[in-house]
């Protein structure tokens, strides 16, 4: 999972898994993968979005530059 897309696309195909399909399979519930995804997903974009808040309060902080001129 890389990124704010990939935490998107987990959300997208759970909730299509969950809510979309009727498909059965014997050994797998198909409802319970797509929770599954869904919450993972929503987990992934809690971390992703605060890593990023810290990088842009890291990167806000004001460069000062001194300069001084020799004659």
């Amino acid at each position: 999972m890389t990124g704010l897309g990939g935490c998107i696309g987990l959300i997208v195909v759970g909730a299509i898994l969950t809510f979309a399909t009727d498909w059965e399979m014997q050994s797998v519930d198909l409802d319970l993968v797509g929770l599954i995804m869904m919450a993972v997903g929503a987990i992934g974009l809690a971390v992703y979005t605060s890593v990023l808040k810290r990088r842009r309060a890291v990167g806000a902080v004001p460069v000062v530059e001194q300069r001084r001129d020799v004659l």
